[in-house]
């Protein structure tokens, strides 16, 4: 064999190799099962607070339950806390915790979350970098009780 068809032999194992090793880091899920289970029911505003002052556009305060959000590893859920229309405190109902993965990032992920919205007084964050599923789900369910809570 010459050395120019050895090196198209060698170049192309070693191809094939590096596709293989790559498609083998993510796991595979039909496109059904990708999405997670479907979405449970919404179940109605959760609130424990008091009713907004008469001409006020916001509420004087309260705790505001955010959407359960179903993520591929595990479901996400808030309550957001708000006086005087500000986010004032984050209780984490729910977090992924299906495998010692999922709760490692979880345990690092949600308390950064937690500072970053109580410093932005919003849902206005960054994701926790390798933690992408339970950052969108953390997001979103705090955007959903800070909407309940008019803020």
């Amino acid at each position: 064999m010459s050395a120019p068809v050895r090196r198209a032999v060698l170049v192309a194992a070693s191809t094939s190799a590096v596709v293989v090793l790559l498609l083998s880091l993510k796991p595979h899920r039909p496109a059904a099962l990708a999405a997670g289970p479907p979405p449970a029911p919404a179940a109605p505003p959760s609130r424990s607070a008091s009713s907004p002052a008469p001409g006020s556009s916001h509420p004087t305060g309260g705790s505001y339950t955010g959407d359960a959000v179903p993520t591929q590893y595990g479901t996400v859920q808030v309550a957001a806390t708000v006086k005087n229309g500000q986010l004032t405190a984050v209780t984490v109902l729910q977090a992924p915790s299906g495998d010692g993965r999922s709760r490692q990032l979880a345990a690092t992920a949600v308390p950064r979350l937690t500072q970053e919205a109580l410093a932005a007084h919003s849902a206005h964050i960054d994701a926790v970098s390798g933690a992408s599923y339970t950052s969108q789900g953390y997001i979103q369910s705090l955007q959903s009780a800070l909407d309940r809570a008019g803020v």
